[in-house]
């Protein structure tokens, strides 16, 4: 166990969320006060330049815990005592310390969606509110995905999934992951893994969806060389349906889109009504209010029913 300073420890002093700890006051402020509840010790100076970006984030995000999490700063040139004992060689260094002893923790600024994951694993390890916790980390989680850092987005969705078996958002999250990192077969196995209870949740069909268009990217033929042959020859429905593959997997789920509907007008039986049925997987791999699906649909359902 680390030894903290040999002084008197000072009171507590209430149950202020953030507050500032001396060398004096460690003892009381962090090491006692997270035997109830986790705290988030932010050690820093005033020299620091990423020290004054990351303080007001992380006070912001153990504000929004509402009470699941305290928060404690320490100015290493004030407690240079402190710091040495936990092995603080630069600055910002943020430990979370829960029952006395340290659980978590990082160095230097990181992403603010690093930063809610962070707060949101701390919460959990102190038992808070555990909705509440994977809420912000799946938030997180997700940000970390729209900015393409689907490494340390995984990682948070593994989390999560540990956490709560029944998150289908975050079993869903972690093929997500894999397919935006081209490792098709380790999304398969993901989702193949996923608990029976929650197989059919729109999430987790959403990325079956995603999955089966992944692999048909794989063996798509070239855009250029389909669409002269459709050109050359518009009731070729082969070709057609190869150039929707295509152009789906060059990213253009409109495109693709516009020549199955148009397979659909022309042959809805052809192929066992193979247009149709490569329609609803790009309808269900997109969201729900996407205007490609919207209108996607809008256009078959007037077919059907003409």
């Amino acid at each position: 166990m680390l030894e903290f300073g040999q002084g008197a420890a000072a009171p507590a002093g209430g149950d202020d969320l953030i507050k500032d700890v001396t060398e004096a006051t460690f003892m009381a402020d962090v090491v006692e006060a997270s035997m109830e509840t986790p705290v988030i010790v932010d050690f820093w100076a005033p020299w620091c330049g990423p020290c004054k970006t990351l303080m007001p984030q992380l006070e912001a995000a153990v504000t929004a815990a509402k009470g699941a999490v305290k928060m404690a700063k320490v100015n290493v040139d004030e407690a240079q005592m402190i710091a040495g004992q936990m092995r603080v060689q630069s600055v910002p260094t943020v430990y979370a310390f829960y029952k006395g002893q340290p659980i978590d923790g990082f160095q230097g600024a990181v992403p603010e969606s690093e930063l809610k994951a962070f707060v949101a694993r701390v919460v959990e390890a102190g038992g808070g509110d555990a909705s509440g916790g994977l809420d912000d980390a799946i938030a997180a989680a997700e940000e970390m995905f729209e900015a393409g850092t689907f490494d340390d987005a995984m990682q948070v969705f593994m989390a999560v999934a540990e956490e709560d078996p029944s998150s289908a958002v975050a079993f869903a999250g972690i093929a997500r992951c894999y397919l935006a990192l081209d490792q098709i077969d380790e999304a398969e196995a993901a989702l193949n893994g996923v608990p029976a209870d929650i197989s059919a949740a729109p999430e987790i069909e959403a990325v079956f969806a995603q999955l089966e268009l992944a692999k048909q990217a794989q063996d798509a033929g070239p855009v250029g060389e389909l669409k002269a042959v459709v050109e050359a020859d518009p009731d070729n429905h082969q070709a057609r349906f190869d150039l929707a593959q295509a152009l789906h997997a060059a990213g253009d789920a409109e495109a693709a889109v516009a020549e199955l509907l148009e397979l659909f007008r022309k042959d809805r039986d052809w192929n066992d009504g193979a247009a149709k049925t490569q329609l609803f997987t790009i309808f269900d791999a997109l969201k729900p209010n996407d205007p490609i699906v919207l209108n996607g649909r809008r256009k078959l359902t007037s077919m059907i029913f003409v």
